[in-house]
């Protein structure tokens, strides 16, 4: 996963965009982006398409790994967290 973050922060930095990439500017690229991907659904599955799907997606996670990054947070941890709570918010029914 560091390899993955390591790319995408270089790719900003080179092209000097970490001057704007605030938490703000980023959470908002992160709504637009997947309003993108919400578009491919508008009218329903039949017409999505798939090509742009998958860009949308790994925009949506392009900007979050950025944001988890500028703020210091180690994404595979916040993500083991996160499914430790949601284990117990929703737990297994038998």
């Amino acid at each position: 996963m560091q390899d993955i973050i390591d790319k995408i922060i270089a790719f900003r930095d080179a092209r000097g965009w970490d001057k704007n990439d605030k938490p703000e500017n980023l959470a908002k690229s992160i709504i637009i982006e997947a309003a993108e991907l919400l578009e491919n659904y508008q009218w329903g599955k039949e017409h999505a398409d798939m090509e742009n799907v998958k860009e949308e997606i790994a925009d949506v996670v392009i900007y979050s790994f950025a944001l988890a990054h500028d703020l210091g947070f180690d994404m595979a941890k916040i993500i083991d967290e996160k499914l430790e709570k949601n284990a117990i918010k929703y737990p297994l029914k038998k």
